[in-house]
């Protein structure tokens, strides 16, 4: 008996040392990532604000008055608002066919089509205002058009990159849609436009409106397209804060555009989240219906017209501006087929904004990517894991939306304003006896900051979509948490992990607004340079700036296709898989 009774008294106490220690567990994978973002994301975006509303320790708001004073502010502000606008109607419109297309018919390919189509989301800012400029710019084969400096030609910069979004997210999301709906409206008469019209739509609402809050904010936050494509005619909030910070040092009229940019952002971001979560309950209910078909079937004459302009969109706003960046990264000032343009990166001649060969940028790029995006995926599998988890306490539940609403702000907050706020906050924080905005270091944390929130928005569905029976079934065996945690979860995680770490690495590798405020002189990172190159007036920069987005356009292009080669599963196994993730993002 005695020896029954110790052993029941061991159990419990073995039984209550491994709750303690998952609760530790637990309790570390939430702090870890709150300590970074506190540190590095939230100190900085408070410390812009007090600079913007305090003189002297005492608050003042005669700077806000002062700034919404000025006609110009208002003028950005309403830039802003319009090309955001405009961008999201044109990437709505173009982008609903697309999803019709990738997403409902069944042809050769499909699945590769897809994937390039991850492409032009991660493709750097400057590469892409590169490509525009190009093609609308002097010498360019649109240049008649007169549209280099255009509210046209950033509207479509801006749809490049956006279309993608809305096809991925409108798509993933129309995929697993209930289709007998559409079909009992056909048996009653309906025609298929009617059909489409009054089911087909309705269902899809969610997804649309998610995806218009979110091209709106990408948009609206736009910085690279906008500083190339527009100038400071056509600034925006974005270009707005970084002129008065860095051409005229003008602190506080810039941090208070950055709490007027706070307040749109977080508007957006609100209505995002809930229209977010009002889809994934959709999908969900969509999913656990019986014999739930997906409607999928091969392309019909019918559908020639949605193919069409599907292929022009293509054609003209994908592949056109990219093509002619190559073409004229090839061909010198003269019009003679050259690669003297390329040359010019590793030997550049005297007159140049570069510090020694480019490739050294492309090295130095390269490895602060990488960089960042460990820090990002050690983060992001951490936060994915807690988020993944659905606790039935509603205090829990509480705490586990917030930190949803946390981790996601690095998303809503512009680079730019994130850059401001480091070089306010780095000088020896924390009493550490270095002055980080004088180090490389804050390169790649700032860059995690930025990669992070898709690292987490890849990865938290596939964990979701994991059937919690396997879970409950591994306990009741005996398996620790550990233990599931090793068998169950983390193998599932691992399919997607090439995913999210290509995405994170493509970010960073592309990233601009908040490394043009910490780059030191003469260590530029890549897009830098490309953007120094493509402004500077000595003879040649302009066609060596081209080559240079060219080379970074395909490094972060074969960063993103060897994730998506590498991944083992596309998410067959989880609703939605990485693709709704991403498309989550």
């Amino acid at each position: 008996m005695s020896w029954l009774g110790g052993t029941a008294a061991g159990g419990r106490r073995s039984i209550a040392a491994g709750s303690l220690g998952s609760i530790a567990a637990w309790g570390l994978a939430v702090a870890v990532p709150l300590a970074f973002l506190t540190l590095f994301f939230l100190w900085p975006v408070l410390a812009l604000v007090t600079t913007g509303l305090t003189t002297d320790g005492r608050i003042d708001l005669g700077g806000v008055s002062e700034v919404f004073g000025e006609a110009r502010t208002w003028r950005v502000i309403g830039q802003t608002l319009t090309q955001a606008s405009l961008a999201t109607l044109v990437s709505i419109a173009l982008g609903v066919p697309a999803a019709f297309v990738l997403y409902k018919l069944r042809f050769p390919g499909r699945t590769v089509v897809q994937g390039l189509m991850t492409v032009p989301f991660v493709l750097p800012t400057v590469v892409v205002g590169g490509a525009f400029s190009a093609l609308l710019g002097p010498g360019g084969p649109l240049e008649s058009w007169g549209l280099e400096r255009s509210l046209a030609s950033i509207v479509a910069a801006l749809a490049f990159f956006n279309v993608t979004v809305v096809a991925r997210t409108v798509g993933s999301f129309w995929a697993r849609l209930d289709e007998r709906g559409v079909q009992a409206a056909r048996v009653l008469g309906a025609t298929r436009a009617r059909a489409f019209c009054t089911v087909t739509v309705p269902a899809l609402a969610p997804a649309l409106a998610s995806a218009a809050a979110l091209v709106f904010l990408f948009c609206s936050t736009s910085f690279g397209i906008v500083l190339i494509l527009g100038g400071r005619e056509f600034a925006n909030v974005e270009t707005e804060i970084y002129r008065l910070t860095v051409q005229f040092l003008d602190l506080r009229s810039a941090a208070v555009l950055s709490l007027a940019q706070f307040l749109l952002v977080g508007i957006v971001l609100t209505v995002s989240a809930r229209l977010r979560r009002s889809g994934e309950r959709a999908v969900e209910l969509a999913a656990e219906l019986p014999g739930n078909r997906r409607g999928e079937r091969r392309p019909k004459l019918r559908d020639l017209p949605v193919i069409a302009v599907v292929a022009v969109t293509l054609a003209l706003l994908h592949a056109a501006p990219i093509l002619t960046l190559v073409l004229r990264s090839l061909r010198t000032a003269d019009g003679q087929w050259s690669l003297a343009n390329y040359a010019a990166l590793v030997q550049p001649p005297p007159g140049f904004p570069v510090a020694g060969s480019v490739l050294t940028a492309i090295g130095r790029s390269s490895r602060t990517a990488l960089i960042a995006a460990l820090i990002a995926m050690v983060l992001g599998v951490l936060i994915a894991l807690v988020l993944s988890r659905r606790p039935q306490r509603p205090m829990l539940q509480r705490g586990q939306h917030f930190f949803d609403a946390f981790v996601m702000l690095p998303l809503g907050v512009s680079a730019v304003t994130l850059g401001f706020g480091l070089l306010l906050t780095m000088h020896r924080p924390l009493g550490i006896g270095l002055d980080l905005r004088t180090s490389a270091a804050l390169i790649p944390i700032a860059q995690a900051l930025v990669a992070l929130p898709l690292v987490v928005r890849v990865l938290v569905p596939v964990l979701r979509g994991i059937d919690p029976g396997l879970r409950f079934a591994a306990q009741a065996l005996g398996a620790r948490p550990s233990v599931v945690l090793g068998t169950i979860d983390l193998p599932l995680l691992g399919r997607s992990a090439g995913l999210a770490l290509g995405f994170a690495f493509a970010a960073s590798l592309g990233e601009f607004g908040a490394t043009s405020f910490l780059v030191r002189p003469g260590e530029q990172t890549l897009p830098v340079l490309v953007a120094e190159l493509i402004g500077h007036q000595a003879p040649g920069a302009y066609g060596a700036g081209l080559a240079g987005a060219v080379t970074l356009g395909m490094l972060t292009a074969a960063a993103m296709l060897i994730a998506e080669r590498l991944r083992a599963d596309r998410g067959a196994r989880a609703p939605g898989g990485a693709a709704a993730g991403w498309a989550a993002v």
